[in-house]
Parts: C-alpha cells; structure tokens; sequence
C-alpha cells in the first residue's frame, strides 16, 4: 500500500484518450461521461474530437496488461503494481492503469482503487462518471470514495479544481452537506470558486439542499453568464420539479442570446410536458425550427414526448415522420405514445413498420406493447405478447413480469401466475420490489391468502405496498380479526400505515356491511393526523350500495361534500348505483347534471351507469338520449339499455337494437343475452327466444349460464307453457338453483298449477327455508284451490321455522317528499281525501264496464269483503295520491316492492284513461307504463 500512498507524485497526461473499463463485457458498466451531470452541462462540442474511446485494436503498445489477467489473490495484485511501478517507466499508461484498476475492483478493494484513480485521472472530468458507476457496479460505497478524498487531502494533497468539483456533486448525491460546504471554502480558498465547472458544482450542490433560490443565488453573483451556467441555472429547477421556473429560465437565456444546447432544450420540453403547456411547448418547438436543430434526434424524441403527453398525437406523429435519422428511442418514443394513449392498433402498425426498417425492438419496446395493452384492458394479449417477445430471443425483465403479474391478476388466472412466480425465482427477479409486490398481489386476487401469507413471510424486503396488499386481501375476504393483527405488525415492523392501508380497512368493513366499523376508522385516521381522502368516502359510500343501504351512501356523500371532499368517477358510480337501488329518478338526474358540470360524464363506466340508472328509474327516455349521445359505443353501454328496453317490456325494439349491436361489430357476451332473452320473457316473444337462446353456444360459444336458463323457464312458464318448462329443468346440464323453482313457482301461481307449484315449493323449502316468498307464493295457489288446510299448514311451517313476511309498500315522491304506503303501520295523513277520490274514480271506471278481480284476494272472506281488501292495495293508494297531488302532465311515478296483482293492474290502466295521465309504476320484476288505458306489458306479465 505504501507505493500506493506515493502514487500523488506521478505527473498526469492530460492528453490521455478515454478509460474504457473493459475487462468484465458481462457487467454492463455506464460510459456517460459528464460533469456535474457534466453530461447536461457541457457545451456542444466542447470534447476535443481526439478523444477517441479505445479499441482492442489500440491496445498494441507492449504493456503489463496481460499480467493482471492471471491474478488469483488480492495480494498477487499488489506484488505486480509494485513490481510494475519499480521496473516500468510507463506504468500509467491508460492500459495498465485500467487493468490495475480493474484488479483491484475484482478483488473488491476498493481503497486501492480510488487512490489509484485520483492520482491517475482525477483531473480529467471525462473520467470521472464511468469510474463511479463501475465502482458501484462492483458493489463499492461510493462514500468510501469521498472518504479517500478527505484522507489524502488532510495529507496534504493539493487537488485542482476538476477534483474539488467532483468531490462537490458527490457530496450532493450521497447528501452530506457537512463535507459539500468545507469542499465550498476550499474552492474559495483556493480562488476556483469564480471559475465555471465548480461554479455548476456549486450550483448543483446547493439546489439540492436548499432548494432552486439558493442556486440562483450562486448564479446570480457570477460576473459572466456563459452557456454552462444557464444550462444549470435551467437544469437546476427541473431537479427540483419547478418546471414553470425551468421554463422562465429558459426564457431569460434567450433574451441573453445564448444559445441553448438540445440537452437543455429536451429539458425544457419535458417541463411543458409536465406542467401540461402545450402552447409553450410549441414556442420552444419554434425555437428548435428558427435555429436549425430540428434534425437532433435527442430534441426530435422530445417533442414526441411533450405532444404526446399533452393529447396530442397528430403532432407527435407529424414530428416523427418529418425526422430524417430515427434510432431505437424515437420508435420507443412514438410506440410507446401510442400504447399510452391505448391506441393499441397504431402502435402495432408502427412495431411492424419498424421491423421492416431493419430497426431491431429491444425491452423497452416490448414492454411498451405489453403495459398498452394492459391499460387498454386487453390482459389476454398481454400473455400473448409476452410469448412473442420470448420467441424473439427476449428475456422479460422486472417490468415485464410486472405488468404481466398484474394481468394475470385481473384474469384471475393464478396457474398461470404460479408459472411466472416459477420464472422471477428462476432469474433471481425476487429482489425486486415492486415484481415481489405484484406477485403478492396476484395471490391476493386470485383469493389464495395462504400462498400470499407463505410468499410474505419469505420476502427479504417489505415495502408499504406489500403489507397494504395482504392487509386489503383480508379485509376484503371479511377476515377483520387478521386484517388488524397485520395492521399492528406492521406498526411493530417500523412501518408507519398510510391512507392506502386505512381504505382498504374501510372499504372491507364496508363490503361486509360493517357500517359502523367503517366509520369509526375513518374517525381514527383523524385522530392519527391523517386526513380521509375521496377514496376513504367513496369506500364507504360504495360499501353502502353494495350493500342496500341506499340512503346511507346518499347521506355519506353529503358529509363528505361538508368536509370540502368533491366525489370523483368512482363515488359518481356508486352514487347512481345508490339511486338505482332506490328507483329514486329526481337523485339520479342530481348526480348525472353534477357529472356533467365536473367533466366525469365522458367516462365510459359513468355513462353506463347513467343509463342504467335512468333504465332503472323509469325513464326509459332518458335513457335513450344518453345512449344515443354515447360516439364511440362499447359493448357496456349496449348492454344496459337492451335491459332498460326488456323490463319496460319492449321486446321487439330490444332485439332490434341487438341486430345493430351487431351490425357494429360489437361482440355480445353473457350479461348481453341475459338481456336479450329478458326482453323475450317480458314480452311472451318464445320463438325468438328458443332462437337467441340456440345461438348462445351454436353461434358465439359462450357456454349458457343459470340466468340464461331462469330466463327460459320464466319465458315458457308465463306463457302457459309449464309441462314445457318442467323437462327444460329436467334436462339442463347444470344443477337447477333457487331462481329455477322460484321462476316456476311463481308461474305455477299465474296459472294455478297445484302439481308442479307443490314441487317447485318443495325445492325451495329446502334451498331457502327463510325465504317467505316463496311460502306467499304456495298459500296463494292453495287459497285459489281452496285449500285452506294447506294454507295453514304453511302457515304452521312459517312460524316453526321463524318465517316472518315483510311489509307489502309502495311508494312516491311529489316534489321532495317521499310518500309510503303500506298495509300495516300508520296509515297516511290524507287517507280521507284518497279514499274519496279513489270510490269517485271506481264508480266511473264500473260505468264503464269495471269488474273487481276478486281472485287477488287469498283470504277466507265473503265477496264484498273482498272487494274493500282490493281498495286497500297500496298502489292504488299511491297512483290515486299522485293523480290529487300532480296536476301537471308529469308522469306518477310508483314504486312497489312486490308483484302487482290483475285488480290493481286493470284499475291503473283505467285510471290513466279516465285521467289522461301517464302513470309508470315498477313492481317487484318490471316496469308497467299506462297510457291511455293500455299497459306496455300487453298483459303480459
């Protein structure tokens, strides 16, 4: 070592060409020579043209070179260096100097290799970036590195300014202020404080800690401003993410007439793409035209970029057909636009044309395809592309397996994630953080907690997002009890929870109807510091939709709103969901004006769920219009409003608005048919059907599910067709479920099937003892038998099970009040003003040929008793109401939980002729709309 220690008294060659540590071509090691980011900060052309990077062929003066490739031992290194420097007169030669440097590196003393590189090539700035990234490569501490610096200074080394620099800007990388300061009153000390390099490095270091303004200060107070200053003065801002000041200095340049180099102007294109300008960005684009560099690749990839990121892809597009030399980055640039703005086609358009120009894709390429497909929602072509890219000779890297974990994810395709997990663990990709994190959540969403539990006990390294993921698995899987022994281990672990860990608590309470718990979680975020955000509500709010709580979610929301919190997409969503659930129209058309004043309309899911809303709410109107504006339709908005058309009972406009669907080129999937076959079923149309219900197989091979098959068994059962609909069940290729016999039970009861109605009842018995529909439904067809025993031997069957049925009601707003009607309870505040108009309205309607349907009645009571029992049905409660109360032409709305009966059918079909108003009421299956004494069910129903 000691000949080491007295290497400082060698003269060096400032004429010396390039290092290339070239030694290891396995490790790929950084050849980006710069200053300062010397690389942001050299003037173009400012490397003398005679540094050339060496060549094997350059090696040919007669050197120890070779002599170090035979070395074992750490201490045969040292034996030939001392060996090399007594005999050799040239031992500094670039070569043995490299070859000493790489010895020691391989070996792993790092000490020698600093002090060697000090005394050797510290004055020459081009070195200086290679060196440390090699040195890193092979696993040093690049503070050791500043440690030798002190170490030798301190012996009284005097360093030139090229040193001091670079001593500078690693002390702003490895952030010791401490040291970067002394280094400062050395610079001053020495008088190389007013010169431009540690002026940069000056820069450089105190924009790091103290922020831009400090480094303008240090601009400021130079006498002359040459290109390398307003370079940093520029680049110094945009290391602080403040673009618009980037840009501002930038300006200030031009009016110094200075011209900027293309690094600084990619810089500042990437500051307008950031800050979302892109008027400014085609100013500087302007500027790139007037002063001729339009033709640089570095500047041409830049525009590319800032066009694209600011939606504008015809320009982005238009600069990269105009570029007369492309490399590798301007095809990633423009493919990757592409596949950002899920202009997946184009993309794959320009991937080939690249191809035929013999210009070879790398990763980054095919991981730009791979994530544009992902965003697109394309996850099974993400797998597909992946086979490709091995097919090509590529090995998918971090990133690759990254977004290909997270398709597997969403198409819940966990053998095929075990296949990938096999893959990462084969070529050590663990290490990664974030392919560890997707692989934890793929576990999770595929609903394997124990394979998420065993891959998280064995990671080495556990980032937030790691435990977050497991802790939402659990509380998402309602196992609350683990989801909190997490949250504590994690406390434990010294990993501070954040807002993400809080939601998914939220939002698992919520799911499982836990109320309550939700929103004393949100309580302690605000006793922890924290503040709930959009996503801790719209958890809640959404938890309540899911779950019933209609009016919660809408109460929620209002609380939120008071707490200055605005909904985004997301809390939009469930709110109509909430208002669906609800049938509550003036609500929903509440929250659809609300998506159109914040922009949240032009999402696809939100005007899906707008027309869905509206569908469910009974104006089918509305629903049209909203469809109708839709311009680039998917497959989610047809869906919803061939449903809308099927319970308001219009089947033939369904199925036609099918045959467009088609004529669009669109693919049905399931939810389609079920629609489809739903129209049919609402509409007695049984022979289109048996032909839809054909085709779901025979023509788009989607395997028929429960819903399709219900839809049948409803569509024969309702025309008559029982005997039918019986060997339909007979011969289903999947087990008959609930909905099944409760589809035919309840056409058993419209036709009075005893048999079979005993036989679909039987079957739900035992499927859903504690459902009383289903007991409702067999004391009818026993009461229109007149088998009053049977009657009460259900009845009996009820309360020994602990059946008890629920409140028939029906319901309507006027204005902002909601009113309810129902069979029990306190009766409603105007009942004698109802009461009057209703008799008033019968006896018109008997003059003109009304008979009261007794058979609605299923009670053991005389004719006239019966005939008092049907003028207490709560919907002719609410429609008379509506007809006392809505002067105006507006339809009445009515909303009732169960199936209307024939009686109250026919009376509202008299009413709106008698009246000459629309009335629109949704019972427990569809929409009835009466109009002008007709229904649009065609009584069918």
């Amino acid at each position: 070592m000691e000949a080491i220690n007295s290497l400082h008294c060698f003269n060096f060659n400032p004429s010396l060409p390039r290092l290339l540590l070239t030694k290891n071509p396995q490790k790929n090691y950084a050849a980006n020579f710069s200053l300062l980011n010397v690389a942001e900060t050299s003037p173009e052309n400012s490397v003398s043209d005679s540094l050339e990077p060496l060549s094997s062929n350059s090696l040919s003066t007669p050197s120890l070179y070779n002599d170090f490739n035979e070395h074992k031992s750490l201490d045969s290194v040292k034996e030939s260096h001392a060996r090399m420097i007594k005999v050799s007169k040239k031992w500094n030669s670039v070569e043995n100097v490299q070859s000493l440097i790489m010895s020691y590196l391989e070996f792993g003393d790092f000490r020698s290799v600093t002090m060697i590189f000090f005394v050797g090539f510290a004055q020459n700035y081009l070195y200086w970036n290679s060196f440390v990234a090699n040195y890193k490569n092979f696993g040093g501490d690049p503070s050791e590195i500043l440690e030798v610096f002190a170490q030798l200074h301190n012996k009284g080394v005097r360093f030139g300014s090229e040193v001091l620099t670079i001593a500078l800007k690693l002390c702003a990388n490895l952030e010791d202020i401490c040291l970067g300061r002394e280094v400062h009153a050395c610079l001053i000390k020495r008088g190389f404080d007013l010169e431009v390099y540690p002026k940069c490095g000056l820069m450089n270091f105190y924009g790091k800690f103290l922020g831009s303004d400090s480094a303008t200060k240090v601009f400021d107070e130079s006498s002359e401003h040459n290109l390398l200053l307003w370079n940093e003065a520029v680049l110094v801002h945009m290391r602080n993410d403040r673009w618009l000041q980037a840009l501002h200095a930038f300006r200030d340049m031009q009016f110094s007439s200075v011209k900027a180099n293309s690094l600084v102007i990619a810089k500042v294109l990437e500051a307008c793409q950031k800050l979302g300008d892109l008027e400014a960005g085609k100013q500087i684009h302007g500027y790139v035209i007037r002063n001729s560099v339009e033709s640089d690749i570095l500047i041409c990839n830049s525009l590319i970029s800032m066009y694209s990121k600011n939606d504008n892809l015809e320009l982005a597009r238009a600069v990269f057909d105009l570029m007369g030399n492309r490399n590798l980055s301007s095809w990633n640039s423009i493919i990757s636009s592409y596949t950002a703005a899920a202009c997946i086609d184009y993309a794959l358009e320009l991937f080939h044309e690249m191809e035929t120009s013999n210009v070879k894709p790398d990763i980054v390429t095919w991981n730009c395809l791979l994530s544009g497909h992902f965003y697109r929602g394309s996850h099974r072509e993400v797998l597909n592309i992946l086979k490709k890219m091995q097919v090509s000779g590529y090995k998918p890297n971090s990133r690759s397996i990254t977004t290909v974990l997270q398709a597997v994810s969403e198409l819940r395709s966990q053998n095929f994630g075990k296949e990938i997990h096999c893959y990462v663990i084969r070529n050590r990709l663990d290490y990664d953080l974030h392919v560890g994190t997707s692989l934890l959540d793929m576990y999770v969403k595929n609903d394997d907690l124990t394979s998420a539990q065993d891959f998280f006990d064995g990671m080495k390294n556990r980032n937030i997002f790691a435990w977050n993921s497991l802790i939402s698995g659990y509380s998402f899987k309602g196992n609350f009890e683990r989801a909190v022994s997490l949250l504590n281990q994690m406390r434990e672990a010294g990993i501070k929870p954040d807002i993400v860990t809080y939601n998914s608590m939220i939002s698992g309470y919520s799911m499982a109807g836990c109320i309550k718990e939700a929103l004393v979680m949100i309580r302690d975020i605000k006793t922890l510091g924290l503040n709930p955000n959009v996503v801790s509500w719209t958890a809640l709010i959404s938890g309540c939709s899911q779950k019933g709580y209609h009016k919660d979610a809408l109460e929620f929301c209002i609380q939120m709103q008071h707490e200055s919190i605005k909904p985004n997409s997301t809390t939009i969503l469930s709110l109509l969901q909430a208002c669906t659930g609800l049938s509550s129209l003036q609500k929903g058309r509440e929250i659809h004006s609300f998506s159109i004043k914040t922009g949240y309309v032009e999402e696809e899911f939100v005007k899906t769920a707008i027309i869905d809303m509206y569908s469910k709410c009974g104006s089918l109107m509305n629903a049209y219009n909203v469809f109708q504006k839709v311009e680039s339709k998917t497959l989610a908005s047809w869906n919803p409003m061939i449903m809308g058309l099927a319970i308001f009972g219009r089947g033939k406009e369904a199925i036609s608005l099918f045959q467009k669907m088609q004529e669009e080129k669109i693919q049905p999937d399931d939810i389609t048919f079920t629609a489809l076959l739903s129209s049919c079923k609402h509409s007695g149309l049984i022979n289109e059907g048996w032909k839809y219900f054909d085709s779901i197989k025979s023509d788009y091979g989607i395997v028929p599910k429960i819903e399709h098959y219900s839809c049948m068994v409803d569509l024969l059962g309702r025309a008559g067709y029982l005997d039918e609909a019986w060997d339909f069940i007979e011969t289903m290729p999947i087990e008959p479920d609930n909905t099944i016999w409760g589809t035919l039970l309840g056409s058993c009861q419209i036709h009075y099937n005893l048999e079979l109605g005993e036989l679909s009842a039987n079957k739900l018995f035992e499927l859903e003892p504690h459902n009383p529909v289903n007991y409702i439904l067999m004391m009818n067809i026993y009461a229109a038998s007149n088998r009053w025993d049977d009657v009460d031997r259900i009845k009996d069957l009820m309360d020994g099970r602990g059946v008890r049925i629920g409140h028939v009601w029906s319901q309507l707003q006027i204005n902002q009040t909601v009113h309810v009607f129902s069979a029990v309870g306190k009766p409603h505040p105007d009942e004698g003003d109802i009461y009057f108009e209703l008799y008033q309205i019968i006896s018109e309607m008997k003059y003109l040929g009304y008979v009261p349907d007794t058979n609605c009645v299923h009670q053991k009571i005389n004719e006239v008793e019966k005939q008092k029992v049907l003028l207490a049905h709560t919907e002719k409660l609410a429609i008379t109401y509506g007809l006392i109360k809505l002067k105006n032409k507006a339809p009445i709305r009515v909303i009732k939980n169960t199936r209307i009966c024939s009686d109250c059918h026919t009376v509202a079909k008299y009413m709106s002729l008698l009246r000459k108003h629309q009335i629109i009421l949704k019972d427990g299956v569809r929409f009835h709309h009466f109009r002008e004494g007709k229904c649009s069910c065609n009584d069918f129903w």
